[in-house]
């Protein structure tokens, strides 16, 4: 009876997380996946560095969304995780993008790029929704979501990799690959991730593509760094989202 109790409670778990992934789930990297972007050759312009696409410059914004993110999700995992595993996950998560940011800031300058200093409406509902979740629940809520995130965005790293000709964009795409197959390795060692529903929402149509619209800086606004540190702390949320430039 106990073991059956067990089972029953924990498929009423499972199914509401998979109601959870469900609502949330929207390919991460939509914007790479629209005509317009994946048109390798559109908007290219010439760097120092080699040509400069609009594939490229979304791409590197999107990883330093990424990090706006998924660095403070990694904090969360790291405080609130109850299993060594998914505090590992939430240590290389902190890791990986506290390196990954500071790539994007040094080569944004140099590639005439505006990095974005907020998440997206999106990311901020999946960093809510970690947040206002508690034990075996927001173990299985951060390593489903954030699994899923790293999934959808694999391919697209993959992808500018094979096609870029700006030696910037190259070696940043060679440490998101790097990066990225490393934190589906340790989300997926916590014993938490539901592949069948992962597999079904990477492939989810759009539903809200406004939500994963970056929000442009203010002029002169000082560029927010991604570092680990106690007191970090998301800087407040524009009113509404605009198109970054």
């Amino acid at each position: 009876m106990r073991s059956t109790r067990y089972a029953t409670g924990l498929s009423l778990v499972v199914g509401a997380l998979v109601v959870t992934l469900a609502a949330l789930a929207y390919p991460v990297m939509s914007g790479l996946n629209s005509p317009a972007v994946t048109a390798a050759g559109a908007q290219t312009v010439s760097t120092q560095y080699g040509p400069l696409t609009q594939l490229d410059r979304t791409f590197v914004t999107k990883v330093r969304l990424a990090g706006l993110w998924e660095f403070p999700a990694g904090q969360m995992g790291l405080q609130k995780g109850t299993t060594p595993a998914v505090k590992r996950a939430g240590q290389h998560l902190i890791d990986g993008h506290t390196n990954l940011d500071a790539t994007c800031r040094a080569i944004a300058p140099q590639l005439g790029i505006t990095l974005p200093n907020q998440p997206t409406q999106q990311q901020m509902g999946f960093l809510a929704t970690m947040s206002s979740a508690t034990g075996q629940d927001f173990d299985q809520k951060f390593a489903n979501i954030l699994r899923l995130a790293h999934g959808q965005v694999f391919s697209v790293v993959a992808q500018v990799r094979a096609t870029t000709r700006n030696s910037l964009v190259r070696e940043l795409a060679d440490q998101a690959n790097a990066t990225v197959l490393d934190h589906i390795t340790v989300l997926e060692k916590t014993g938490m991730v539901n592949f069948d529903q992962v597999a079904v929402d990477t492939t989810a149509s759009p539903t809200n593509p406004a939500a994963a619209v970056p929000v442009s800086p203010a002029p002169g606004e000082p560029t927010f760094i991604v570092t680990p540190s106690p007191t970090y702390s998301l800087p407040p949320a524009a009113s509404s989202p605009q198109p970054s430039q």
